[in-house]
């Protein structure tokens, strides 16, 4: 049980040669405004007067205060009854003049807080040891000001709160607060700052100082009995010296007898002797620190044995100093390269021990850039969306030189889609270069901790895979350049895959379907609107006719005019003329065409035949009063009577009435060429998007990793170079170092802890 707070005061001693502040160790902090009486409280614990005295703010520095009791010797000599002092920034050197104490305690504050009143937080460590007093361990404060005094900081008030909290914020902090008696308890700062960080009052006693000299008739009873702020720990009165016992240098164990005899001998406090003296005080803080230690060490125990082992993993990674002989060096460099390459392989593969959850590396940023940026890269270039229809056409009527063109010719298709070919090379090359980028940030994550210890050593392996990386991006930049124009060298237009000429005419016939199914629609809603009276005949104007109605109401009439003559015998094709010559767009056949021949353009270049079948039909056909306007569409005829082909003529025979004769061709024209370019576009991307992950993998990934080592051991492994890329960071020394030490902390710790339970 004696050995406790020798414990903390080991412990203490031994966390802060390092500055350790992980371990929150049971202490008391001494918490009061200026001119509260603190200081003269802690003196009269200790029986010395060894604080610094003055106007203002004295204490700037906390003031770990040890008290250790010491048993006094039988010759009972006047060496062995003087209190020892010794500061832990001179462990060497022992006070016993007190005024020397004080001197070495504002010398050692101005050291680190200056001369300007300012306040720092590290801490002064005194340790007295004397036979009057018991065991404890103080935290002196600087007092609570409000109001910057003097050369005082501005912001003081601030230092001082920010300080004060950063000590009994701690759980294991016993907060001793002290209030002056003639001032309203209700207006104590101590108490205030205590009640923020222990609501329940469970770790704080109240000090109440300066007994006599309240007002008389007034007394402390009902505080100090709880009755006006409870506290689990209670309060204790005392007296503190006044200015003029100080100085007159009057011996604290004198004013210490005239507080037990004014407490002793007043009608009120000898009644509540337990509440009242600093001897009672200073049982009461030894009591609670023992018991506050006692219920803290185990779990103090737990946590320094945690800290252990957390300390001896992180000294592990550093790895050991290297070996002074030229073939452990050699053995450790040649281990360190191969694990390198190693593990710049097992990131691609997605083999490695420690992979990021946070964001894709190495394969899968590599799978990620191949099938969604590059994909989408490729999927937002638009084949026909820089073609103009003027483009379309004046690329038509050069590639005809100064001959007319009759028909859409081949040059022109090849004309216009290499150029759209060649817009597919910007996003391939991209795709290399983000391949390129991504193999360098799988090199500058590679390498142990053991390696980057090494600084010129990770500095030299990053260099020898860039310059591989280098060496590989541009044959494979070259590579992918090289199958773009290999596509725009030859446009194979016998892919399975290419859509061709029927292919274009019927997805064009397709959208004209839907187009003469709503004009028959509005057709129908017309008529609706202007039947006839005997509901059997309905007259529409030719106009709108021949905008809207559909093709295949007039093979209907046609064929019921037909049936009807030859029924009657009176039906006989009149002789054909530019006006009367009908196409039936059922049969695709044109309307005014001449004897069946071969279309040239279709034929030859679509492969489609087509079929002729002309229908005769006089210039004002009538049935059943049923009149049946038909526009005369295709007049276009070469002077030898030879028509455009069948399909042709018949999508031309579908386009709008308004459009005139050239204007119609030059539509269907350039329909069919953006049809047949997008088709050859698709089968160009699908192979592109298919071979550029290919070459990268090949020429540049695997490549990269297949050489590495061999490289990096070609480069580096060589005796000239061995001892300066084994050269240590200082940086990474001292901190190993510092690991050691604190190790050597924790182990000191756990023992002394063992030794007291």
């Amino acid at each position: 049980m004696d050995k406790l707070i020798p414990t903390v005061n080991k412990l203490q001693d031994v966390f802060n040669t390092v500055g350790q502040d992980q371990i929150d160790l049971p202490q008391i902090v001494v918490v009061g405004s200026q001119s509260s009486g603190k200081s003269s409280v802690l003196e009269n614990l200790v029986g010395r007067d060894f604080l610094p005295r003055g106007s203002g703010i004295v204490t700037r520095r906390p003031l770990v205060l040890q008290l250790v009791n010491v048993s006094r010797s039988d010759n009972n000599s006047d060496a062995d009854t003087e209190a020892r002092a010794q500061f832990l920034h001179l462990p060497n050197q022992v006070f016993t003049d007190m005024s020397e104490v004080r001197r070495e305690i504002e010398r050692e504050t101005e050291r680190l807080a200056g001369s300007n009143k300012g306040i720092v937080k590290t801490p002064i460590h005194l340790r007295i040891s004397s036979p009057d007093v018991l065991s404890l361990t103080l935290v002196d404060l600087p007092g609570i000001t409000k109001i910057p005094v003097g050369d005082q900081p501005s912001d003081i008030e601030t230092q001082t709160r920010n300080l004060v909290y950063e000590y009994i914020s701690k759980p294991n902090s016993i907060i001793v607060a002290i209030s002056p008696a003639n001032v309203d308890i209700v207006n104590s700062e101590s108490l205030k700052f205590a009640r923020e960080v222990d609501p329940k009052g469970t770790r704080t006693i109240g000090v109440i100082t300066k007994i006599d000299l309240m007002d008389r008739g007034t007394n402390s009873l009902d505080i100090l009995t709880g009755r006006v702020y409870p506290l689990r720990l209670g309060f204790v009165g005392v007296i503190n010296r006044s200015q003029e016992d100080t100085l007159a240098s009057k011996p604290i164990a004198e004013s210490l007898r005239g507080e037990a005899e004014f407490f002793s001998g007043h009608a009120v406090y000898r009644t509540v002797q337990q509440h009242c003296g600093t001897a009672t005080l200073a049982r009461v803080l030894n009591q609670l620190l023992l018991q506050h230690i006692r219920d803290h060490l185990p779990s103090i125990k737990t946590k320094i044995n945690a800290l252990i082992s957390q300390t001896e993993h992180e000294l592990s990674s550093y790895g050991t100093a290297a070996g002074d002989g030229g073939m452990a060096k050699s053995s450790r460099l040649l281990k360190m390269l191969t694990m390198f390459a190693n593990e710049f392989s097992s990131s691609i593969d997605g083999s490695a021990h420690e992979m990021s959850t946070a964001e894709l590396c190495g394969g899968a940023r590599l799978y990620y850039i191949f099938n969604d940026i590059f994909a989408a890269g490729l999927d937002s270039v638009n084949p026909t969306a820089s073609l103009t229809n003027s483009d379309i056409r004046t690329a038509i009527r050069n590639s005809s030189g100064p001959r007319a063109s009759l028909f859409v010719p081949e040059i022109a298709f090849q004309l216009l889609v290499k150029p759209q070919i060649k817009s597919l090379e910007p996003p391939a090359q991209r795709c290399v270069q983000l391949a390129y980028e991504e193999l360098m940030k799988v090199g500058l994550s590679c390498g142990t901790n053991e390696m980057r210890r090494y600084p010129r050593l990770h500095a030299r392996a990053m260099q020898v895979v860039s310059d591989l990386l280098r060496e590989r991006v541009g044959p494979t930049a070259a590579y992918v350049a090289s199958l773009i124009a290999i596509e725009r060298a030859y446009i194979n237009t016998n892919h399975p895959d290419f859509i061709g000429g029927p292919g274009a005419i019927t997805d064009l016939q397709r959208k004209l379907d839907r187009k003469r199914r709503e004009s028959a629609r509005k057709v129908s809603r017309i008529a609706q609107r202007q039947k006839s009276v005997d509901g059997d005949a309905v007259i529409v104007g030719a106009e709108e006719i021949a905008e809207a109605v559909d093709p295949t109401e007039i093979d209907d009439a046609v064929d019921d005019v037909r049936s009807r003559s030859r029924i009657n015998g009176t039906f006989d094709e009149p002789p054909r003329t530019a006006s009367g010559t009908l196409r039936r767009p059922g049969s695709g056949s044109p309307l005014g065409s001449g004897p069946s021949g071969q279309g040239k353009f279709f034929n030859s270049f679509f492969g489609a035949n087509g079929r002729r079948d002309v229908l005769h039909m006089g210039d004002e056909p009538r049935v059943n009063h049923s009149v049946i306007p038909v526009p005369n569409r295709l007049s276009h005829v070469s002077g030898d009577g030879t028509a455009l082909d069948d399909e042709a003529a018949a999508l031309s025979a579908q386009l709008s009435a308004d459009l005139t004769v050239s204007e119609q061709r030059d539509e269907m024209e350039t329909s069919l060429i953006r049809s047949l370019i997008s088709s050859y576009f698709q089968i160009v991307r699908k192979s592109i998007q298919d071979l550029v992950p290919k070459a990268v993998m090949h020429l540049l990934v695997n490549e990269v990793c297949e050489n590495m080592q061999n490289r990096l051991v070609e480069v580096l492994y060589k005796d000239d170079l061995i001892d300066s890329l084994l050269q240590e960071d200082p940086a990474l020394v001292e901190e190993r170092d510092q690991r050691a030490a604190m190790l050597d902390v924790y182990k000191q710790a756990f023992a002394i802890i063992n030794e007291a339970m």
